[in-house]
């Protein structure tokens, strides 16, 4: 009896520490700005994003109804774009484009690609970024 009990001690144990250190890095990379891979070479134009590309560079937004997370991105993405001259900031729902989240591989929201003024996407950030990211990420993109 006490071996059982020793034993499903070690596996609570055992399965918070994982989960621990999951919670841990999952937070860690949650709104960081960085470079995908997979999105080498995708452009957007206006059509794709149903807006205007900025001059210098656009951030689209990737939003949903019910994402706390996605007003405060809207919040920091517009200041930064009212704040860096030749910036656009577009905001689409994610509901509405169930095709361009499906090519783009959009698996979250709020999600935000950063397109330089060709419209490639240059970053890519998933989680709510930080506004000093998202003006370092505009450094690549102008």
């Amino acid at each position: 009896m006490l071996g059982s009990v020793t034993t499903g001690l070690v596996v609570c144990v055992a399965v918070l520490a994982v989960a621990s250190v999951y919670g841990v890095l999952h937070k860690r990379r949650n709104g960081r700005v960085r470079v995908r891979g997979r999105d080498d070479g995708k452009r957007l134009g206006s059509a794709e994003i149903g807006g205007e590309l900025g001059q210098r560079a656009t951030l689209v937004q990737f939003s949903s109804a019910f994402c706390a997370p996605c007003r405060a991105t809207r919040r920091v993405l517009g200041e930064v774009a009212a704040m860096v001259p030749g910036v656009t900031h577009v905001e689409i729902d994610a509901e509405d484009r169930l095709d361009l989240v499906r090519e783009l591989e959009i698996l979250k929201t709020p999600t935000v690609l950063v397109l330089d003024a060709g419209g490639r996407v240059v970053r890519r950030a998933t989680g709510q970024p930080r506004k000093a990211d998202v003006i370092a990420a505009l450094g690549e993109a102008v």
